[in-house]
Order: C-alpha cells, then sequence, then structure tokens
C-alpha cells in the first residue's frame, strides 16, 4: 500500500481561526529560517465570512517574490488570500525525487494561514506556472478533496500516485515555448486529464515560456465565476 505522505497527500483540513488575523500586506510566516512561506492579505478580507486562498508555486529556480506578482495585484483587488510557499532546494521535491520536505513544509504554512483565517473551501486553488504549474496540478490531484480549483501555467509533467476528489482544472501553454513544448505538455495533459472525467477549461496563447497576464485575468475569473454569480 502506498504511504499517503510519499504520495503528496497533506493533512490541512479548514478550520475556525485561532489566532488574530493578519494586516494587508506581505507576511513571512516565520515557519522557516530560510525560504519562509509568504502571505500576501488584500485589504478587502471580509470579515466574519470564509475568505478564497489560492496557493501559488514558483517555477525551478524561483521564491516567492518572484511568483507573486502573477497574481498578487489580482488577490488585492479582488479580495483573495495568497499563499507563496518556497522549495527547499532550488525547485519542488517532486521534480526531483518525490514528495518530501516540500509537502511537509506546505502543510505547515497552510496550518499557519487557517490559524488565522476563516478560508472558504469552495474557493481553495493550487496554482503555479512551469515547475510550479506541475507541482499545483500533481498535489491538486492527489488533494482534490481539499483543493476546489488547480490553476496550471506552462507545466512539464504531472506526477499523481493517489487521486481524491475533482478539482475543477484550468490549464495555460504558450504555443511558442521552447523550453517545454506545448505538443507533449499542455495539450497531452489537457487530453488525459478530459479523458479521466476532470473538467478542464484549457487556453493556448501565442507565447513563449512565461505567462501570460490575459490569460491569468481569465484564471482568476474561472476562480471565482461562481462566486460573482452569488453576488449578481
Amino acid at each position: 500500500m502506498i504511504d499517503p505522505q510519499l504520495a503528496g497527500r497533506l493533512s490541512f483540513l479548514p478550520r475556525l481561526p485561532t489566532e488574530k488575523p493578519l494586516p494587508p500586506g506581505r507576511h513571512d510566516l516565520g515557519l522557516f529560517p530560510e525560504r519562509d512561506a509568504v502571505l500576501f492579505v488584500p485589504q478587502a478580507v471580509p470579515a466574519r465570512r470564509p475568505v478564497p486562498l489560492v496557493v501559488l508555486f514558483h517555477g525551478g529556480g524561483g521564491s516567492a517574490q518572484k511568483i507573486l506578482p502573477m497574481l498578487e495585484a489580482h488577490a488585492e483587488a479582488r479580495g483573495f488570500l495568497l499563499l507563496a510557499p518556497q522549495s527547499l532546494h532550488p525547485t519542488w521535491d517532486l521534480v526531483i525525487a518525490g514528495n518530501g520536505p516540500d509537502r511537509e513544509r506546505l502543510d505547515l504554512a497552510l496550518a499557519a494561514v487557517t490559524a488565522r483565517f476563516l478560508l472558504d473551501p469552495g474557493r481553495l486553488a493550487f496554482a503555479g506556472h512551469s515547475d510550479g504549474g506541475s507541482y499545483a496540478l500533481s498535489l491538486g490531484l492527489t488533494n482534490g478533496d481539499r483543493v476546489s480549483h488547480v490553476i496550471v501555467s506552462s507545466a512539464g509533467f504531472l506526477s499523481v500516485q493517489l487521486q481524491a476528489g475533482a478539482p475543477r482544472i484550468f490549464l495555460s501553454h504558450g504555443t511558442r515555448d521552447e523550453q517545454i513544448p506545448i505538443d507533449r505538455s499542455g495539450r497531452v495533459h489537457a487530453r488525459l486529464l478530459r479523458q479521466a472525467g476532470y473538467d478542464v477549461t484549457y487556453v493556448e496563447y501565442d507565447g513563449r515560456h512565461a505567462y501570460d497576464p490575459a490569460v491569468v485575468r481569465q484564471a482568476v475569473d474561472f476562480f471565482l465565476r461562481e462566486m460573482l454569480s452569488a453576488v449578481d
């Protein structure tokens, strides 16, 4: 039998907060002496109501500071929390050898966020670009009973040993990506995920190995769509 933790299963579950919320802005969570997780809190966090959370994973050789601009302005404008964990090594453990310390660190970061904010379990997304997209997709499918949405930009692979739940998936990839060619990645992933029964939105754009701002806006709308309909 596969060890659930080695397969990437998280122990995190949303719960009632026990600590004071953090003020608006970027915050190192103080969990690790190096490459700490960073939480961005927007001005408009709803009081006493569940708040959406996006967990954003950086690419290989990246950092929280490099990847936060992908979604930080949207988090501020649309009122969702944005958590940027950082891999212990230059890229995520799953890319190197399998689930290990990065999964453990992610669990601790998620627990720290839910201790301070009431999270909306129906609006909890894993997102990422490049290696971060591969990590978001792999862990999102493994923990789809806790992750409601997966937002993936230019992922190279997916590695799933256990599947749970049915998160909604937004895939995007540049047609001129020379680093991770679309024919062996984005198009293959979209086909396989649809065959497996997942709800997949797949977007191709004219670009290289970089996320496209217009497509990112589309992904944010995808993440918040039902919430907007309820407000309307």
